[in-house]
């Protein structure tokens, strides 16, 4: 299993860009999952169903099945967040996993910029960040650089940076 980061402030288009990658590596043949960091206060469950019930009696875990799907949610309650190679463990092997946040850890990555935001580049401060998707010219000694609409190049980039987990 391979994997690459997507890492940008919130804002900048990490979402945009995964959703179209996504089908471009799918065409390509890949098998892809993604790992999203999410802000500590996300929920997937709502109150008033069953599993949230659960959940909220106390259950440390609960998985949700469908014939269309399914879902394991773990409670941390008052342990630490886990970190990138704890979770990355959850998954099933593909050909490639993208991850869209966890900016500080040691992974390769894409930083995703977007000049409307008004926020500082990412890749002065990771030398991790191998490529710049921005809708402007980063400034000189960037990384290489391509259009947040250059799917393609993007994707060839994603597949050349990634490096193999586990």
């Amino acid at each position: 299993m391979r994997i690459i980061g997507l890492a940008g402030w919130s804002g900048a288009g990490k979402t945009t860009l995964l959703t179209r990658l996504i089908p471009e590596l799918r065409g390509r043949g890949l098998r892809v999952s993604t790992l999203k960091h999410a802000h500590h206060a996300f929920d997937v469950d709502q109150p008033g169903k069953d599993s949230f019930e659960h959940r909220a009696a106390g259950a440390s875990q609960v998985l949700v099945a469908s014939a269309k799907r399914w879902a394991l949610m773990t409670e941390h309650r008052d342990a630490p967040e886990p970190a990138l190679a704890e979770l990355l463990t959850h998954l099933s092997p593909v050909d490639l996993v993208i991850i869209e946040g966890f900016k500080r850890e040691a992974h390769p990555k894409i930083e995703v910029h977007r000049a409307a935001n008004g926020k500082p580049w990412l890749h002065p401060e990771d030398p991790r960040i191998g490529l710049v998707a921005s809708d402007v010219a980063p400034p000189p000694g960037a990384p290489a650089w391509v259009s947040l609409d250059d799917i393609p190049a993007i994707a060839d980039a994603a597949l050349r940076l990634a490096v193999d987990y586990r």
